[in-house]
């Protein structure tokens, strides 16, 4: 890990620590010693960043330089805490980490008046029936959507019947019951949805579509919606 990566870690583990923030917790969580964390502590004072505390204490990120205060509406702030955890419930375990991080970056950009507003906010997401686990890679999947890259995976209907299935990806859909692929599959010679929970060994081809995703999912949509 070079040292840029390493300090680039230390501000996201500030962010998502509760304050104050030991030295040994974050050399814990950086696979680092706490003698390292004290020299890349005063590094990053260095460059700007406004860090509460010291040695024996633990640490708070006040300010973070490299992240220039931002100002939202109340409804606006409300809009995106209630999204980000709505993702943290309905999104796939890589989505829900993203979500969490994306909250702390945030955090970090709000102004003092409005944090307040993020911490206690008055919406949040629950889900009480938990949606089944995905049988493959989900970001490995999203990466080959998004770069128009056809798959190969084995699948099991709605009766257990089983098959392997080429097909171009097009869009991932969060739904009630169930995540699902929208694609053109090739064994039907038509646009199918897939349920990611049914999905098992996924293989990302060689072969692209590219650039025909963007038109083949609006033609996917508007054949289901009819």
């Amino acid at each position: 890990m070079t040292r840029t990566h390493r300090l680039f870690q230390l501000m996201q583990a500030l962010r998502n620590a509760a304050p104050p923030a030991t030295a040994s917790s974050l050399a814990q969580s950086l696979g680092v010693t706490p003698r390292t964390i004290y020299r890349d502590i005063d590094a990053l004072r260095g460059l700007g960043a406004v860090i509460d505390g010291a040695a024996g204490f633990g640490y708070t990120l006040v300010e973070d330089a490299a992240l220039p205060p931002l100002s939202f509406a109340d409804e606006e702030l409300e809009a995106l805490v209630l999204g980000l955890r709505e993702v943290g419930v309905v999104g796939d375990p890589a989505l829900a980490k993203a979500a969490e991080s994306a909250l702390s970056k945030l955090r970090a950009r709000l102004p003092a008046s409005q944090a307040h507003r993020l911490e206690h906010a008055v919406l949040t997401a629950r889900r009480f029936a938990p949606l089944p686990e995905p049988g493959v890679d989900v970001i490995e999947l999203r990466q080959a959507t998004w770069d128009e890259r056809t798959i190969r995976f084995d699948y099991s209907d709605v009766e257990s019947r089983q098959t392997t299935r080429s097909a171009d990806p097009l869009s991932i859909v969060y739904m009630q019951a169930s995540h699902c692929l929208l694609a053109y599959c090739h064994l039907r010679s038509d646009f199918r949805a897939f349920r990611l929970d049914r999905m098992r060994n996924l293989d990302v081809t060689s072969a692209s579509f590219r650039p025909r995703r963007v038109p083949m999912l609006r033609e996917c949509l508007a054949q289901m919606s009819a």
